[in-house]
């Protein structure tokens, strides 16, 4: 059974700090290089970006473990992803953490097959650095969006590493991004996932919604669970987002959050129901007919 932690609290260093503890056993980095992605959907509003004090205090639990390497990267959606390192605070790290940070968008990159809007194949070119490291650590605030519904650990993990302008081609209408999101996902998964829901956006995200202050942290060490439990606790269900549906489908867990073991506080002690983008109604026509065949194209 997965196992989820969530945290309530007044201050978000510490809500990722004992969030994680939780979860400490579950969490294999000794000997490992680590990869840690933030999320800059906006290199000027902290809104809809993570905070640096979410990433400083993943790196201070790391310090406890020997690992190989550690780099933050990012691969900004809009703007010039270290403008956003230099705006948000991040520079800072690389002295007092002895990391590199990356621009994912200037990466070497390898080229992966996904779908058209007519399902048809084409490639788009993937940072390679996330790809090579053998643990990916999302850390990224939860978002309402105006195409997937949700923006949670898995989508940041996976759009953040696709190098620039190619982010934009996996927006191949609201059925093929989502099987898309899928697609990269059994690549890219993240294999710790830390939602800081200190600060978290409803309405039209995700760089333009508004503020809705959860104060709330989850974590997890299986994304789907963290998803899962994340979109339960901003009021949706988990089978309503598209790309969770597949994986779920495609082998990577359950959806049902009464099947997962949830550590510390309960879903409904942090629960809050978001306004969702303006255009949720559409969003919500991703399914297709040949579900299990495309399922089985994809696997």
């Amino acid at each position: 059974m997965a196992k989820v932690s969530v945290v309530k609290g007044y201050e978000r260093y510490q809500n990722i700090a004992k969030c994680l503890k939780l979860i400490e056993s579950e969490i294999k980095l000794e000997g490992k290089k680590v990869f840690i992605k933030p999320n800059f959907t906006s290199v000027s509003n902290q809104l809809a970006a993570t905070h640096v004090d979410g990433v400083q205090a993943v790196l201070d639990f790391i310090s406890g473990f020997k690992v190989k390497e550690i780099v933050v990267g990012e691969g900004s959606g809009t703007g010039d992803t270290f403008k956003g390192f230099r705006n948000f605070g991040y520079l800072k790290l690389r002295k007092d953490y002895n990391i590199e940070l990356i621009d994912l968008n200037q990466d070497s990159y390898e080229k992966i097959e996904i779908l058209d809007k007519n399902f048809d194949p084409m490639k788009i070119r993937i940072a390679k650095t996330p790809l090579e490291f053998d643990y990916r650590i999302s850390v990224c605030p939860p978002k309402t969006h105006d195409t997937v519904i949700l923006t949670l650990g898995l989508k940041n993990m996976v759009v953040g590493c696709i190098i620039g302008e190619d982010k934009k081609r996996v927006h191949q209408g609201y059925k093929a991004i989502n099987l898309n999101l899928f697609r990269l996902g059994k690549i890219l998964y993240p294999h710790l996932s830390v939602l800081d829901g200190f600060e978290s956006m409803e309405g039209n995200g995700p760089v333009n919604g508004e503020k809705v202050e959860l104060k709330a942290c989850i974590a997890s060490t299986n994304f789907l669970a963290a998803d899962a439990v994340a979109a339960k606790g901003m009021g949706f269900e988990p089978e309503e987002i598209g790309y969770l549906h597949y994986c779920s489908l495609g082998g990577f867990g359950t959806l049902d959050t009464d099947k997962i073991e949830i550590v510390g506080k309960k879903i409904e002690n942090v629960k809050k129901t978001f306004k969702p983008h303006q255009t949720y109604k559409k969003q919500r026509n991703w399914r297709i007919k040949n579900e299990d065949e495309m399922m089985k194209k994809l696997n």
